[in-house]
C-alpha cells in the first residue's frame, strides 16, 4: 500500500462512511480479530461499520468484543445484502479471493463499493481498489495494527482493540511460535497489552476451554494419525461417523493437525475431515522448512494459504482423498526429504 493510497483512504474516512467489514469463510481467530479491531476503530471515528461474516464460528471465539454485533450471512442474507449493497466501503480482511466467502461471492462481487483489501495470503485476485497485501505479516491483525499505524491513529486504539488484535496474533502464530514471528510482532504484542490486552486471560478463553467430547475427538483422530516416513508425512482421518459420534461442533478439529506435525523427523502433515453437509472432505496441511504446501494446496486440492499452513477441499469420497494425497507424495519425495 503507497502512501498515496493512505492519503487517498484517510480522505474517504474523514466523514462518516456505510462500512462492511468481511472476513473469510469459517472465520478462524485472525479473522474475527482483525475484523472486530478495524470495527471498534470505525465506530470510534463516527462511521457506521458492520461485520458480516459468511457463517458461524466456534464458541471460543465468542467472548470478543465487539462479537455479539456481528451478523452472520448464513442465516440473515437479506439484511446483510442490502447493507453490502449500500455500503460506501467493503473492507476484505483475512483472504484475498471472493469464493472464500462461499455464499456472499456474488453480492460482494456485484457491490460497486470502494474495496480495501488487507491480507497475509498469497497470491491476491484483483478485486481491490486499495490493496495492503504482505505474506511475510504474521497475521492480518498485525497488519490492522500498522494500518491504524499508518493512518497515524495509533491512539485511538484501546482495550477493545488490543484485544481484539492480540487474539489474531496470538491463534496465527500459534502463541509466537511460528517463523512470521518477528520482533516486531514482539513489539506490537507488548504495545497491545499496554493498551489493555489481557495476554493471560485471552490465551484461557481461546485455548482452555475444552469440552469432554473435543478431548475425547482428539482422542479418537490421534488414533487414526498415521506416518508415511519415507515421504516425512503424517496424516490424520475424521470421518463424518467419528464426528457425531464425539458430539461435534464447530472448532473442535482446530490444531488437532499440529500434532502430526509435532512428530520426529516429519515435516508435512495433514488432517482430512468428512463434511456430509457440504458433501466435500474438508483438508487442513501443515509444514515445516521450505516445504510450501500452499503450492501443494493449490495443486491437487482446490486450495492455498501460507508457505507452512495452507486448506483445501476434495469432491471425492474420505478413502479416495487420501489414496489420491498418498498417490502424490512420490512426486514430492525430494522436496520432503530434502529437508
Amino acid at each position: 500500500m503507497t502512501q498515496h493510497d493512505i492519503t487517498e483512504i484517510k480522505q474517504l474516512l474523514a466523514s462518516p462512511k456505510k462500512i462492511v467489514i468481511v472476513p473469510h469463510k469459517n472465520p478462524d481467530g485472525d479473522a474475527m480479530g482483525s475484523t472486530l479491531g478495524l470495527y471498534h476503530y470505525l465506530i470510534q471515528n463516527n462511521h457506521n461499520a458492520k461485520v458480516i461474516v459468511p457463517n458461524d464460528y466456534p464458541d471460543f471465539l465468542r467472548w470478543i468484543p465487539g462479537e455479539n454485533t456481528t451478523l452472520k450471512y448464513e442465516f440473515e442474507a437479506q439484511i446483510c445484502d442490502k447493507l453490502i449493497a449500500d455500503a460506501d466501503i467493503i473492507f476484505t480482511l483475512d483472504f484475498n479471493a471472493f469464493h472464500r466467502t462461499g455464499n456472499m461471492e456474488p453480492i460482494l462481487k456485484s457491490s460497486r463499493a470502494i474495496k480495501i483489501l488487507i491480507d497475509h495470503h498469497q497470491e491476491p485476485d484483483d478485486y481491490a481498489k486499495y490493496v495492503f497485501s504482505d505474506v511475510n505479516m504474521s497475521s492480518t491483525c498485525e497488519m490492522i495494527y500498522h494500518f491504524i499505524n499508518m493512518l497515524g491513529d495509533l491512539d485511538y486504539i484501546n482495550s477493545s482493540i488490543a484485544t481484539c488484535l492480540y487474539v489474531g496474533i496470538m491463534t496465527d502464530t500459534g502463541s509466537f511460535r511460528f517463523k512470521s514471528t518477528t520482533s516486531t510482532t514482539h513489539k506490537i504484542i507488548a504495545e497491545l497489552i499496554n493498551k489493555g490486552a489481557d495476554n493471560s486471560q485471552i490465551h484461557n478463553n481461546i485455548y482452555d476451554t475444552n469440552s469432554y467430547e473435543r478431548l475425547q475427538l482428539l482422542g479418537c483422530a490421534l488414533s487414526n494419525l498415521k506416518i508415511l516416513p519415507e515421504f516425512k508425512t503424517a496424516y490424520i482421518t475424521l470421518s463424518q461417523e467419528e464426528l457425531h459420534k464425539f458430539n461435534f461442533k464447530k472448532g473442535d478439529t482446530e490444531g488437532i493437525v499440529n500434532y502430526g506435525l509435532s512428530l520426529n523427523n516429519i515435516i508435512f502433515a495433514a488432517i482430512f475431515i468428512e463434511d456430509k453437509n457440504e458433501g466435500i472432505i474438508k483438508i487442513s496441511l501443515r509444514s515445516k522448512g521450505d516445504f510450501s504446501v500452499n503450492s501443494f494446496s493449490r495443486a491437487h486440492f482446490n486450495g492455498g494459504g501460507h508457505t507452512n499452513a495452507a486448506g483445501g477441499r476434495s469432491n471425492e469420497s474420505l478413502s479416495t482423498t487420501v489414496e489420491k494425497f498418498i498417490s502424490i507424495l512420490p512426486d514430492y519425495k525430494k522436496a520432503l526429504n530434502h529437508e
